[in-house]
């Protein structure tokens, strides 16, 4: 792959990484910081991108790897009583309970559901990106649902 497809690809995949970013991190400039981040490592180490048809796959990964630096420094400057994010609801109001949902489920749950259901991306692919199997994503997959559905629900258990 060229750089000038990259950045191509990194254009076409701007609304795509801000919404696995901030199902990690929740803050808007935090990120905006992991995915300059992702897409400057990203030109730096094109060579090691093997396969071209999984470009946005690799991306995505240093991306995830990106937001979770982000979050160990902040774990390390924050007191614990402070480690509890603050969510903004500042989009459609119409999925304020479902964004909510989400955004309370455990993050390997929520990493899986954002990825499957909003981003697209095939169970093998999720299971490269997040480096687990595909039962393991199937899985996932479907205790997130099950916990959505419960919370959706009012909690009651069905």
């Amino acid at each position: 792959m060229t750089k000038e497809e990259l950045g191509t690809l990194v254009l076409n995949s701007q609304d795509s990484l801000y919404r696995v970013a901030k199902s990690i991190l929740r803050d808007d400039d935090d990120c905006n910081d992991a995915i300059h981040e992702a897409i400057a490592n990203a030109f730096s180490n094109i060579q090691s991108l093997k396969k071209d048809k999984y470009a946005k796959t690799w991306l995505t990964r240093i991306l995830i790897n990106e937001c979770y630096q982000i979050l160990k420094k902040q774990s390390k400057n924050l007191p614990l009583d402070e480690q509890s994010y603050s969510i903004d609801y500042t989009s459609n109001e119409d999925y304020y309970d479902l964004y909510n949902a989400i955004m309370n489920l455990k993050n390997e749950l929520r990493m899986c559901i954002v990825l499957y259901y909003v981003e697209g991306y095939k169970i093998k692919e999720i299971a490269k990106i997040l480096d687990t199997t595909e039962s393991a994503v199937k899985k996932r997959l479907v205790r997130g649902s099950e916990k959505l559905k419960i919370d959706l629900e009012g909690g009651k258990e069905i």
